[in-house]
């Protein structure tokens, strides 16, 4: 197996001259959150801090209907069967893994957005199958039965882009993949940080929206994490739903493989998942941080190009990322090269909100 070098290693000498400048420091090349775990989700956590015993790989009943009251909810989605969902420790691993988990190998491909989340490929190199960026399925080009991907990963909002997959590209693509025997897995992290006029509950479809499945979740997954809705990267909370065959299929291996979320974490889950209000309060931040960065960027000369949703601007100068990148970091600013997420990106920077109100002041300023 021959993985690609962990991209953000290249950004060292970025960060060392960012981090010359007299101001110091503004990190906005992640996004890892900073703003405070909701304190009900805390309070569940420690409530359930004596777990002597080992939890269920399944998680409990009443987690896996917290999922699907929860895509009922927020998703459009009022048809989900709880036993079609499975927590992960997560969402990074289940991507990484997912491939492996179906069992996929050499001869097998795995597709993917040309500009994506490198972890895409590297799940598809980790089960020993081939990699396949795509733009489009017409870039397929006439299908054999070596060539037809075995899994066809999605993702919306996009992670660098922002971009938001509506009901009529998700239906198109579901109808192929189920026309050529092809498992679609969405993931839909940023689900909750719709910037566009008039957004709310729903208003970014997931795979699993009854308008994109005909009434049928066969061969369709949705992957979601809490870590940016709620603030709980470091909780390690997220989950897998959709097509219960193929949620028992994963369940079986990772019943062996030893792949549990803690106890603890479930029950916090159960909490976030309950509790609309830190969500609000959360996207309410993002958006007063979003429009002051939004603003210096272009005054700064950059163009943000879709950037719909999620938690990142899309940007560019229209020259190659590494250019951009070197002149933010003159002002103490690093921000992450498109080029991590595919050559198609090499004219982009990503730059995260995931910073702190004082942070993304003092960028703001500087970009002025």
């Amino acid at each position: 197996m021959q993985l690609p070098d962990f991209p953000w290693d290249s950004l060292a000498p970025f960060k060392e001259r960012a981090s010359a400048h007299v101001g110091g420091l503004v990190d906005l090349s992640v996004g890892t959150p900073v703003d405070p775990t909701p304190e009900v989700v805390q309070r569940a956590l420690c409530a359930a801090a004596d777990a002597p015993g080992y939890p269920q790989t399944w998680g409990t009943a009443r987690l896996r209907e917290a999922v699907a009251g929860w895509f009922a909810r927020r998703r459009g989605v009022p048809d989900l069967d709880p036993d079609g969902v499975l927590p992960t420790v997560g969402s990074k691993e289940l991507v990484a893994w997912l491939p492996t988990l179906l069992g996929l190998g050499a001869g097998d491909v795995v597709a993917f957005p040309e500009v994506a989340y490198p972890t895409y490929d590297v799940g598809a190199r980790i089960a020993g199958a081939s990699p396949l960026p795509m733009r489009s399925l017409t870039g397929l080009g006439p299908l054999t039965t070596a060539g037809t991907p075995k899994l066809l990963w999605v993702n919306s909002p996009s992670n660098p882009t922002g971009q938001v997959l509506g009901v009529e590209h998700l239906k198109k693509l579901v109808d192929w993949a189920r026309e050529h025997g092809v498992v679609v897995a969405s993931d839909e992290c940023y689900a909750e940080l719709d910037w566009r006029e008039g957004a709310g509950p729903g208003s970014v479809p997931s795979i699993l929206d009854p308008r994109v499945t005909g009434g049928s979740h066969e061969g369709l997954l949705a992957v979601y994490s809490l870590s940016k809705q709620s603030n709980l990267a470091g909780y390690r909370a997220a989950f897998v739903a959709g097509d219960v065959t193929l949620v028992r299929a994963l369940l079986e291996v990772r019943k062996h493989a030893g792949m549990i979320v803690p106890w603890p974490v479930q029950q916090a889950m159960l909490a976030a998942l309950a509790d609309d209000d830190h969500v609000a309060a959360q996207k309410e931040r993002y958006r007063l941080r979003r429009d002051r960065l939004r603003a210096a960027l272009e005054a700064f000369g950059l163009r943000v190009d879709h950037s719909e949703a999620g938690l990142y601007l899309w940007s560019t100068r229209g020259q190659d990322c590494w250019e951009t990148v070197a002149a933010l970091a003159d002002r103490g600013i690093l921000v992450a090269p498109g080029g991590f997420y595919g050559s198609a990106g090499a004219e982009h920077v990503r730059v995260a909100l995931t910073a702190t109100d004082e942070h993304i002041d003092a960028a703001v300023a500087r970009l002025g």
